[in-house]
């Protein structure tokens, strides 16, 4: 192919490439008279993967009942039964409560395991009230609902809610520990409809 063979086509004068370089530039400017929107759809994604819409009494009852520390108050034969609860067979530590407290100052759950008597009764009252509110009392087997089998003795109190408030009542004689484990999500449900803005009366 000789060099005058080229096809004249393709060969622009300065002239022409100037024009078609301004009118390139004179139709993206009549486009691009308004900003284009900020590609921010991930922003919106993302606040719906990573932020969660609660209330403030939510997150306070899910963190007192996922966190119950139970005191140690065991009275009588039912006392065992809240131990075996405590053992690895049937895991209290699941819901959060493996550490059974010494001391009332750090428990907020009093599990009244046993028969009362009304020589031990000033003690009990004495402990429930060492505990930092929100405090619950759970009362676990017929003789600390209402003094069981020794419910006309002089010595006996007919039930520990002449004593504290109780909150869960657990029914049996000696209640096995999956009713302990029962009364004890029955306790996280009445915990999870608590609200800490005071009701009018």
């Amino acid at each position: 192919m000789e060099v005058g063979d080229i096809d004249k086509r393709h060969i622009y004068s300065d002239a022409e490439l100037d024009r078609a370089e301004d009118d390139a530039i004179e139709s993206l400017k009549a486009h691009c008279q308004q900003p284009i929107p900020d590609p921010d759809r991930w922003l919106e994604e993302e606040a719906h993967h990573n932020i969660l819409l609660t209330s403030v009494d939510y997150v306070l009852n899910w963190a007192r009942r996922s966190s119950l520390w139970p005191v140690n108050f065991g009275l009588a034969c039912c006392a065992f039964e809240m131990i075996a609860t405590a053992a690895s067979r049937f895991d209290i530590s699941r819901f959060g409560m493996e550490i059974f407290r010494a001391s009332p100052r750090q428990a907020d759950l009093m599990i009244v395991a046993g028969t009362l008597t009304w020589k031990m009764a000033p003690q009990l009252r004495r402990i429930y009230d060492q505990m930092a509110e929100p405090k619950w009392v759970l009362a676990m087997g017929s003789c600390a609902i209402s003094g069981g089998t020794f419910a006309q003795s002089y010595s006996v109190v007919p039930g520990v809610n002449r004593i504290v408030p109780v909150d869960v009542y657990v029914p049996g004689c000696p209640p096995r520990p999956e009713a302990l484990l029962y009364g004890i999500r029955m306790l996280h449900h009445k915990i999870s409809k608590r609200s800490i803005v005071a009701k009018s009366r």
